[in-house]
């Protein structure tokens, strides 16, 4: 499988699960936890959601512009995804305190991705 294709593919996944998380979130969760974590739950989805498209976005990208820049930020993208969404979820789901200074480690793997794509279009010919 080419790498544009990992890529593209991670997005789908990603996309397909954030659909799913935001759909027992909205419907079956909500009824079990507070106001407060139906905030944190939608946030993760939100993210989840933003960088699942950015990820298509990227793939389909790499496959005319082949930058290593752009799949190290697809990559950190995945991991924040993981990080920062997967950390809330978890937390909203368990309470466990340990969790939440995962989340802003998620955020980091973020902005050093976009950074990448920044630094992608800046040498881009």
């Amino acid at each position: 499988m080419t790498a544009s294709k990992c890529v593209v593919l991670a997005g789908v996944l990603f996309g397909l699960t954030g659909v799913i998380f935001g759909a027992w979130g909205a419907h079956g969760l909500a009824e079990y936890i507070g106001r407060e974590d139906v905030g944190a739950w939608d946030t993760a989805v939100s993210y989840q959601w933003m960088h699942a498209i950015t990820l298509l976005i990227i793939g389909i990208w790499h496959r005319s512009y082949h930058s290593n820049l752009l799949l190290v930020g697809a990559g950190l993208m995945s991991v924040g995804i993981v990080l920062f969404s997967g950390s809330l979820y978890l937390l909203v789901l368990s309470s466990q305190a340990w969790l939440g200074p995962i989340t802003p480690l998620g955020g980091i793997a973020f902005i050093l991705g976009w950074t990448s794509l920044a630094v992608a279009v800046i040498k881009w010919r």
